[in-house]
């Protein structure tokens, strides 16, 4: 178990939202913090602490007016911590190479990957030779629907406005793993609402843990930090936004660090 931390961007700042209320009309979201401080402070700060594989997310699309200042945020932030953090947030194999060649670990990607309600496997292959499978998170940021036959938690994506038809299991995870080296879940239910984790979910990718995982959503106490070491195995890595007090919340980020390092495995 790892802490990955998070710099998510919107309308060009450092922000935490309520996932569900991202509006790409507009560019509204519900907003829990705003940072009065820029992407490369937080940046500096994870490095400081070598703690690494954290992911920047630009939460603006790529014909907003402020996808320009957010990916200079991002960049920004790449610049200032080389190799330490992931980003996601609109790639394609058009821009993934470049964001690799700025100093990005890893590329994020959803939207790309999970196109028409399915899984496009040509753009995945695009990607994989792109950047390589060893620079590829695939983000499985999902819903809970209750489907007469098989209800569970579904992959949503354009900034986890559109319902695709693929249910995250342990078939679904084992057949994108051999195209990536990790997985980023936002249970986007419970993202950014600080009031619990998704349970099932988390047990869900716990029972698989074959490759590296990290869950968000609703960490909000050190209750639901010890729920996904248990429920995980402590095979998962954890992030938490609204409720580190970084950003405004009550968990101390000092606190939870060691928290971690105590069930790192």
């Amino acid at each position: 178990m790892e802490f990955r931390p998070c710099i998510d961007i919107h309308n060009g700042k450092v922000k935490q939202i309520v996932g569900s209320s991202l509006k790409d009309q507009g560019n509204i979201a519900r907003e829990n913090f705003v940072s009065e401080q820029d992407a490369a402070f937080y940046a500096r700060l994870y490095q400081s602490q070598g703690i690494a594989g954290g992911h920047i997310i630009l939460l603006n699309p790529k014909d907003s007016v402020y996808y320009d200042a957010s990916r200079k945020q991002a960049l920004s932030a790449l610049n200032a911590y080389p190799g330490g953090l992931q980003i996601g947030g609109g790639i394609t194999d058009e821009n993934a190479g470049e964001f690799i060649a700025a100093g990005a670990s890893a590329v994020i990607v959803t939207s790309y990957v999970f196109r028409d309600g399915g899984i496009n496997f040509e753009h995945l292959e695009r990607l994989t030779e792109c950047v390589g499978k060893e620079h590829l998170v695939l983000d499985l940021s999902c819903r809970y629907r209750k489907e007469e036959e098989a209800s569970g938690y579904y992959i949503v994506t354009d900034r986890w406005q559109k319902y695709t038809n693929e249910r995250v299991t342990e078939s679904l995870l084992e057949k994108l793993s051999g195209y990536c080296c990790e997985f980023l879940v936002h249970a986007v239910d419970v993202e950014g609402k600080a009031s619990g984790i998704e349970k099932p979910l988390v047990k869900l990718l716990g029972d698989w843990g074959k490759i590296p995982i990290t869950y968000a959503g609703g960490v909000h106490s050190f209750e639901d930090l010890e729920a996904i070491a248990q429920l995980g195995h402590n095979r998962l890595n954890v992030t938490i936004g609204s409720a580190l007090d970084l950003f405004g919340g009550p968990m101390s980020y000092e606190q939870v660090i060691q928290f971690i390092k105590e069930r790192e495995v």
